[in-house]
């Protein structure tokens, strides 16, 4: 335990990243098919986003794609006086601000954009979902463990949506709260929490990955919950149907190696039938504040020594991934290959981990012609690792 809380991670030392490099890591993930995944293996690769600038065109050459042309810089600046108009700052893995929680995520988000007070991002944060029309009961819960927690000296992160995610969010002002926007941080969804809004960015932070401005899709979601879940040690699920973007955001967590709890509720209501799942699967059962500090306290307490789990998780950091086949070096046998991986694929994601075992091959043999597929435009990535033929 520290100074700065219970259970607070240590802030790492990282070195300071130059205007000029902090401006190439917002083009790399702006340059057409580079997501995630594909952008922290080419900076572990290259070294810096500015060489991995010049790599691109060469490696969308053997992909097939000529004229391949990286996000100008032009439109990097547009989105970072934007990103000032409305108050916002730029937040690129490897800051000394990025919090160091999503750092052993795979697929964490290579530039986040933040309203609000930053140095709550490097306090212990608890995550807390549910249902958008919950009832009267997980709303009341919603109150209570939010409140609690908060006075605990936990921060509470949610999504800012209807029902469960507005009370942990309002209950936990007072103590600090993180609220992860699906569209930009100055596009609130709904619009009947701009005013709660408003308050988060005075007392909290509010959080996108996408650029401002950009209005809420559906696709933008997911990638929304596994912020959400990377964020926090834990997650607290108050009340979910037996499909929904709150059991999304439970598989997400446990991929990541976060503990995950659940509220149980009457077998007849719909509305508890996702949490009575995930405790019939393993989760955690949270009756009170007491339950999920027991559950979550003891690994707060012994932060400086991660689970085995956790430790997995920064072991297949993108800094562990394999190097990119040197220029030049596509040939029939890795057009072979690349037509293997086509034939595995279809249009429902796998696991990466799945199809490289199922090939039978290294993944130092196959990520390379993963990252030519994602390019050509032939493969797809997912939340969670997982990918498919587009």
């Amino acid at each position: 335990m520290n100074a700065a809380g219970p259970g607070q991670h240590p802030k790492p030392k990282r070195p300071a990243l130059t205007d000029h490099e902090r401006l190439c890591r917002l083009r790399l993930i702006r340059s057409r098919r580079v997501g995630p995944v594909t952008w922290h293996r080419m900076l572990a690769e290259h070294g810096s986003a500015a060489a991995a600038l010049l790599a691109l065109p060469e490696i969308a050459r053997q992909a097939g794609v000529e004229g391949y042309q990286p996000c100008p810089e032009a439109v990097a600046l547009h989105e970072m006086r934007a990103a000032l108009a409305v108050g916002a700052r730029m937040l690129v893995a490897g800051d000394a601000d990025y919090p160091a929680a999503l750092l052993g995520v795979a697929d964490a988000p290579p530039v986040l954009w933040a309203r609000g007070d930053l140095a709550m991002l490097a306090r212990p944060m608890l995550a807390m979902v549910g249902a958008r029309n919950a009832s009267s009961l997980g709303l009341r819960m919603a109150r209570q463990l939010s409140a609690g927690l908060s006075e605990a000296g936990f921060v509470v992160v949610s999504g800012l949506a209807r029902g469960i995610d507005t009370e942990a969010h309002e209950h936990a002002l007072s103590g600090g709260t993180v609220a992860v926007l699906a569209g930009g941080v100055d596009v609130i969804y709904p619009p009947e929490n701009t005013a709660l809004a408003a308050r988060i960015a005075e007392a909290g932070v509010l959080l996108s990955e996408q650029p401002p401005g950009v209005e809420a899709q559906a696709r933008h979601f997911p990638l929304r919950n596994r912020i959400i879940s990377g964020l926090s040690h834990a997650l607290v699920v108050v009340e979910a149907a037996a499909r929904s973007g709150s059991l999304i955001t439970a598989q997400e967590a446990a991929e990541q190696g976060r503990e995950v709890l659940a509220v149980p509720g009457h077998p007849l209501d719909p509305r508890a039938a996702g949490c009575n799942q995930l405790i019939r699967d393993g989760a955690t059962l949270v009756r009170s504040v007491a339950d999920v500090i027991e559950a979550v306290g003891p690994a707060l307490a012994v932060h400086a020594r991660p689970a085995p789990l956790q430790a997995a998780k920064v072991r297949a950091a993108p800094d562990s991934l394999p190097p990119i086949a040197p220029q030049g070096a596509v040939g029939a046998g890795r057009a072979d290959l690349g037509q293997q991986i086509l034939d595995r694929l279809s249009p429902s994601p796998v696991a990466e981990d799945q199809l490289i075992r199922d090939l039978g091959l290294s993944a130092q043999v196959v990520m390379p012609e993963l990252l030519v597929l994602e390019l050509a435009g032939d493969l797809l990535r997912h939340p969670g690792g997982m990918v498919s033929r587009a």
